[in-house]
């Protein structure tokens, strides 16, 4: 989602690491990221975008104190997932740094601004939309297929960790992007909620055939209480009602979604991630994660 402000980074951590307790250590070898700008590190300072995250404040709170791409101060979930499996943080796929060896580590094909719907983002014009990001991982197991051979090139996707993050843009900057979007005049919202989960549900089955086994889906968070949407839509600090019965109608299914895919393909491939949660205890108790406050 391309809303953030860097207040949002905050809410990461407690992102992180319960989904970082998913992973057991030993197993992780790669690392592969997908989706939108919670995830991106950096793809889109490649692309001619405006949703890009190279500009102060962005990363005023990473190591370098300098913006990286990532949308946040500091580091981002996949990061933090990194650290918790023992891995340097993946890099971009379209960074000129991503050859030999690093490629091996995994990559991150994530592009601010995304959503499930190829629709999602059009305003920001050049995006890597989450298709071509699963074309680009193709072409990722192609060249380390050249590298180490196409066997033990399966055997790494096979048993890398895999994070999707998607579904914020197709309500922030697409259903409700304005009042009445084209979205919104074809869909009411319980019918549009299913039509992204339909559409959703056929990417998860691609990640699938291209071989990724373990897989974290996260939900959406609390949206109405982004404080991007706080700044629009709230009067006396709640949540706008509308983006919450939106993240309320998509997580659930979303998660039995999920759920019926493993159950069709015989094992638990997929796991759901109820980052709405994660992140509502987060800001009800923020100092279980060691803040003082928050900040509206």
């Amino acid at each position: 989602m391309d809303f953030h402000s860097v207040i949002v980074a905050s809410l990461l951590v407690g992102l992180a690491a319960p989904l970082c307790s998913l992973v057991p250590q030993a197993e992780a070898r790669a690392f592969f990221v997908f989706g939108d700008s919670l995830v991106d590190n950096g793809n889109n300072n490649y692309l001619a975008t405006s949703a890009r995250a190279d500009s102060y404040p962005y990363g005023i709170d990473y190591p370098s104190h300098r913006a990286t791409g990532r949308f946040s101060n500091g580091f981002n979930i996949p990061d933090l997932i990194s650290q918790a499996i023992g891995e340097e943080s993946t890099l971009p796929y379209l960074s000129p740094e991503l050859t030999g060896q690093r490629l091996l580590n995994g990559a991150n094909f994530a592009s601010a601004g995304v959503g499930v719907l190829n629709d999602t983002g059009i305003q920001f014009l050049n995006i890597i939309r989450i298709f071509k990001q699963l074309e680009y991982f193709q072409q990722y197991q192609q060249r380390v297929s050249a590298l180490i051979g196409e066997e033990q090139t399966q055997q790494l996707v096979n048993r890398a960790l895999v994070l999707i993050t998607l579904g914020g843009n197709d309500f922030v900057n697409n259903y409700y992007l304005i009042p009445f979007s084209a979205r919104s005049r074809q869909f009411s919202l319980p019918d549009y909620v299913r039509y992204v989960i339909s559409e959703y549900k056929k990417i998860l089955m691609r990640v699938y055939e291209l071989g990724a086994r373990r897989v974290l889906v996260t939900g959406t968070g609390p949206l109405g209480c982004v404080p991007a949407e706080l700044a629009l839509h709230s009067v006396n600090g709640e949540c706008a009602i509308e983006l919450q019965r939106a993240a309320a109608l998509f997580n659930p299914q979303l998660a039995q979604t999920i759920n019926e895919l493993n159950s069709e393909i015989g094992s638990d491939v997929f796991v759901a991630a109820n980052t709405n949660r994660m992140t509502m205890d987060f800001v009800s108790n923020p100092q279980a994660y060691g803040t003082l406050n928050m900040v509206n």
